[in-house]
C-alpha cells in the first residue's frame, strides 16, 4: 500500500488534510488475481457450454411436444408423448422430504459442535460430518435398497394406520411400501445432512461471543442464550444451508435410480411403491437414441435450470448473512 501526494482541498483552513490511498499489487497478487479471475471466468464459460449444449439436443423433443412438455405427465418416446411433469414431481418431492428430515438434524448437530461439545470432541464430530459426505452415493444407495428400505416398511405402515387422515401418509388398499419416494428421501437426507451442518455451523461459529456472554450475564440459561442470540444471528445461514442441500437433494442421480422404479407419476401417496425422479430417470434410460435422448436432454436442462436456480439463490443468502444484512439489530 502506497499513500499518494496531498491534493488541493478545498476544505477550510485548519481543517485536517484528506489523502488518497490506492492500492498498489505486488506482482504475486496480480498473478493470483488474473489466475482466480481466470478459474471463475472458465467455471462461468463451462456452465453456458453445457446450457447450450443442452438447448440444442433438446430442441426435437420440444419441437415434438411444444408446452406439453412441460404439462405432460407420461414419458413414452414409442409413442410419441414425452413429458416432464411426472419426473419433476417426483424430483420435488423426494428432495423436499430429504431437506424435511435433514435441516432439523442439521441445525441441532450444529449447535452441539459449536456450543456444547468439547474441544476434543468437536474436532472429532466436525470431521465425521465432513467425512459423511466422502462416502459416494452409490453405496448410500445399494444400503437403502438393501437394508433400510425392508426395515421402514413397518414405519411406513404404522404411518399409514395411525395417521392416513393426513394426505402424504395415506395409501391404497394392499399397496407395497418398498421403493418409495418416502425411502428415497429418507436415504437422501442422508447425503444432504453433512453440506448443511456444514453451512449452519460455520455461521453459528461466526456469533460474536460478546453477544452470548452479554446474554448469559444476564441471567440467561444457556437454551435461553441460544434461542435470543445464536438462532437469529444464524437464520440467513440455515436459510441458505437449507436451499444448498435442497439443489444437492435435487441433482442426485445414483442412489435415487436404485430406490426408485421410475415411473413417472403424480401421486400424494409418497409411502407406496412408485416415483422416478429426474436425474434417476436419465440415468437408468442413458442408452436411449433418437427422439428419447432428445427428450432426456430436455428433462436434463429442466433440472439444470431448476438447480442452477436454487444453488444461485442459496450463494446470495448465505452472502448476505456472512455480511450481516439478514441479522436484527
Amino acid at each position: 500500500m502506497t499513500i499518494a501526494p496531498p491534493r488541493p482541498d478545498p476544505s477550510p483552513p485548519g481543517a485536517p488534510v484528506r489523502r488518497a490511498i490506492t492500492e498498489v499489487l505486488s506482482r504475486a497478487d496480480r498473478a493470483f488475481r488474473r489466475v482466480t479471475t481466470g478459474a471463475g471466468l472458465t467455471m462461468l464459460a463451462i456452465l453456458v457450454v453445457i446450457g447450450f449444449f443442452l438447448v440444442y439436443r433438446s430442441g426435437p423433443a420440444f419441437d415434438t411436444s411444444g408446452f406439453g412438455f412441460f404439462t405432460t405427465i407420461r414419458f413414452d418416446p414409442a409413442s410419441g408423448v414425452l413429458g416432464v411433469l411426472g419426473l419433476l414431481y417426483g424430483t420435488i418431492v423426494v428432495a423436499l422430504i430429504a431437506v424435511l428430515i435433514a435441516v432439523p438434524l442439521s441445525i441441532l448437530a450444529a449447535l452441539f459442535i459449536t456450543e456444547y461439545s468439547s474441544g476434543r470432541i468437536r474436532g472429532f464430530l466436525t470431521g465425521l460430518v465432513d467425512l459423511l459426505a466422502a462416502i459416494p452415493s452409490l453405496l448410500y444407495g445399494l444400503w437403502g435398497f438393501a437394508f433400510l428400505g425392508p426395515q421402514i416398511v413397518p414405519i411406513s405402515l404404522w404411518l399409514t394406520e395411525n395417521l392416513g387422515w393426513f394426505p402424504p401418509f395415506s395409501s391404497k388398499e394392499n399397496a407395497l411400501y418398498i421403493q418409495s419416494m418416502f425411502i428415497a428421501g429418507l436415504v437422501v437426507s442422508l447425503m444432504v445432512l453433512p453440506i448443511t451442518t456444514s453451512v449452519i455451523r460455520e455461521v453459528f461459529a461466526q456469533t460474536p461471543p460478546g453477544e452470548k456472554e452479554a446474554a448469559l450475564a444476564l441471567g440467561s440459561t444457556r437454551w435461553g442464550m441460544v434461542k435470543t442470540v445464536m438462532l437469529p444471528f444464524g437464520r440467513g445461514g440455515i436459510i441458505g444451508g437449507s436451499m444448498l442441500g435442497l439443489g444437492r437433494a435435487l441433482g442426485e442421480t445414483i442412489a435415487v435410480s436404485l430406490l426408485l422404479p421410475q415411473v413417472p407419476e403424480i401421486t400424494k401417496h409418497v409411502l407406496q411403491f412408485g416415483g422416478a425422479t429426474i436425474s434417476g430417470f436419465i440415468a437408468n434410460n442413458a442408452g436411449a437414441s433418437g427422439l428419447a435422448l432428445s427428450g432426456l436432454m430436455a428433462a436434463g436442462l429442466v433440472l439444470f435450470v431448476f438447480t442452477l436456480a436454487t444453488n444461485f439463490t442459496a450463494s446470495v443468502i448465505i452472502s448476505k448473512s456472512r455480511s450481516g444484512a439478514g441479522v436484527d439489530a
